[in-house]
């Protein structure tokens, strides 16, 4: 009797972005890679394949992207460094036909997204079928060299894979220690607390009309909150930008280290010639920080050379855009800025005395901790004083005359392309990048006023500490800002996302891989080989049969989806990963049996 090798099998763990991003490379590089061989390619995912989770379409329409339409797209082009063939395709703009300048809702990406995903099953060879499991994968068990087991839940019996692909996204963590005795004073005092989560995720039924709300983090997750507070609570803004109550919203009161939003969405599209990035912060530079012993440290190794990066993006572009604000010629300033050491009092003066207008020079320090040294007399001051700084960043990111703003977010986007060869450089960095590059759409941030003048929204300030008061029975928020004052309120709303950490990892998957051996920084994140994603072991050895992509790895990329023609860091990853997976399916359809 002769043995019938079994169908080569493949498991993505992750239907969303990610994993249709890895599916669409999978399709791509399948007939050089691969050939007309058969294979099953497994989906399991909870949410419908395309938008998952984030993108579904059971949430509320308030709910927009953080993009514009023209800013979006799921496809390949020149401009990305990948080994396998580019397959072009429509931006969310070209494919919806939406105003190209509009920020769209998350349903209607979502459609997007779904299109996407059965477009490139479509594309994938007949000899190629893809399976849909609507459910969940608890734990991936099997040896090294043979095949793995998927455990899903409501299936007595595994999915067999040759190989598994993680693509899980933005997952949940466990509570902190903090976290959790909030929570139990919140129990204990029939209060509110409500921890770090997706505000789309979120019961926000108990925060009554009228009651005040203390709200930590003013990022993303706050600009949802206060959406889904305000409108979706039946208040409305008219022609002039005005809010108008329903008489159901609470009142906000919100504050965060920084103690301002992340900065509004550019208002402009680009002009002219482009800094040629990468510069001071290239394949090259990453090489000789691999190259040194140990790790290389981000605040003494990276930093400088990043700072340098942005600073060359947009001193380039005030130079050839906007040269009445400089006092030298480019070539001349641009062979010295590329000599100085970075950071070093050279290149300041170097800068001082070639952009006269302090205004017009890069601080990134400064521009981390704007209200850094200010102190306001009382609340009122500092609603007035936060109201000035969001008109003010609102006039600046729309008026093209500040143009070497979009210049650094070129830059931003090239540095983040490198430090995926790096590997995990801790949090600091990701929120930086999004305060400066990924803020919320202008429109945004005028709503944010409207509620703020309309006294909805009350801003605490930066520095802030939040304290569970025994005595009193309620929540104690206190703010940098304004020394000595703060604000009692019985409900707490963390605005912002589970952050991994080690040891409070939520996915039950993850914590079964690091349960077998799986390697995890010290944030949390699961270590995987940058080159090609391959999960690593705690003994550093990379595992042949399991990979992993996404931001719950080391090599977390800025996105799953970026901006047409601008290299798309996560599309080169996807390339990576599918062709590295794609080569040992083929080795191992070469055998007389799939171990």
């Amino acid at each position: 009797m002769s043995l019938t090798p079994p169908r080569a099998s493949l498991v993505i763990v992750g239907a969303g972005p990610r994993g249709t991003g890895f599916l669409e490379r999978l399709a791509a590089n399948i007939p050089s890679l691969y050939g007309d061989e058969p294979l099953d390619v497994h989906l399991v995912d909870p949410y419908p394949a395309g938008g998952g989770r984030i993108w579904r379409s059971d949430q509320s329409p308030l709910l927009w992207m953080n993009s514009m339409a023209e800013d979006v797209t799921m496809f390949t082009d020149e401009t990305v460094q990948l080994e396998g063939p580019v397959r072009p395709g429509p931006t969310f703009a070209q494919w919806s036909g939406l105003d190209a300048r509009a920020f769209p809702s998350r349903r209607a990406q979502g459609e997007y997204l779904r299109w996407v995903y059965e477009d490139t099953v479509a594309a994938l060879p007949p000899t190629v079928t893809v399976h849909e499991h609507r459910t969940r994968a608890r734990r991936v068990t099997g040896p090294r060299e043979g095949r793995q087991r998927v455990w899903l839940d409501g299936r007595r019996e595994p999915l067999t894979a040759d190989l598994v692909v993680l693509t899980l996204g933005h997952l949940d963590a466990e509570l902190t220690a903090e976290q959790g005795e909030l929570t139990d004073f919140a129990d204990r005092r029939a209060l509110v607390y409500l921890p770090p989560a997706f505000a789309a995720d979120s019961d926000l039924a108990p925060l009554r009309p009228g009651e005040s709300v203390i709200v930590r983090g003013f990022g993303l997750t706050f600009i949802d909150l206060m959406t889904l507070l305000t409108e979706g609570r039946g208040g409305h803004y008219d022609a002039t930008g005005a809010y108008h109550r329903s008489g159901r919203e609470p009142v906000l009161y919100v504050g965060s280290r920084r103690g301002v939003p992340y900065h509004s969405k550019l208002g402009y599209a680009w002009q002219g010639e482009r800094p040629a990035l990468p510069r001071f912060f290239g394949p090259a530079e990453v090489d000789a920080l691999l190259a040194r012993p140990g790790r290389p440290d981000f605040r003494r190794d990276i930093w400088p050379l990043i700072d340098k990066e942005l600073g060359f993006a947009h001193y380039h572009r005030l130079f050839t855009a906007h040269p009445e604000r400089t006092a030298v010629d480019w070539p001349g300033f641009e062979e010295k800025y590329a000599t100085a050491d970075p950071g070093s009092p050279g290149l300041r003066a170097l800068i001082a005395a070639a952009v006269p207008d302090p205004a017009d020079r890069l601080d990134l320090e400064a521009l981390d901790h704007p209200l850094d040294g200010l102190r306001f007399p009382s609340y009122e001051a500092l609603q007035d004083g936060l109201r000035e700084y969001l008109l003010a960043d609102l006039t600046r990111r729309h008026d093209p005359c500040h143009s070497a703003d979009l210049a650094v977010f070129l830059g931003l986007l090239s540095v983040y392309g490198q430090l995926l060869r790096i590997g995990d450089v801790g949090s600091w960095w990701h929120g930086f990048f999004s305060y400066l590059a990924s803020g919320p759409p202008g429109p945004r941030l005028r709503q944010l006023l409207a509620l703020s003048e309309a006294g909805v929204v009350r801003f605490l300030g930066a520095g802030l500490t939040v304290e569970a008061d025994e005595a009193k029975g309620v929540f104690r928020a206190r703010g940098a800002s304004v020394p000595g004052k703060g604000i009692e309120a019985a409900a707490l709303v963390e605005a912002r996302l589970p952050e991994p950490a080690a040891g409070r990892v939520g996915s039950p998957l993850l914590r079964s891989l690091y349960a077998a051996g799986a390697g995890s920084a010290a944030t949390g994140l699961l270590q995987v080989d940058p080159a090609d994603g391959r999960i690593l072991g705690r003994d550093g050895r990379a595992h042949p049969r399991r990979f992993a992509l996404g931001p719950f790895t080391v090599a977390r990329s800025a996105g799953a989806f970026t901006r047409p023609r601008t290299g798309g860091p996560a599309f080169r990853q996807n390339d990576a990963t599918a062709r590295a997976a794609l080569n040992v399916l083929r080795d191992l359809a070469c055998r007389p049996l799939s171990a």
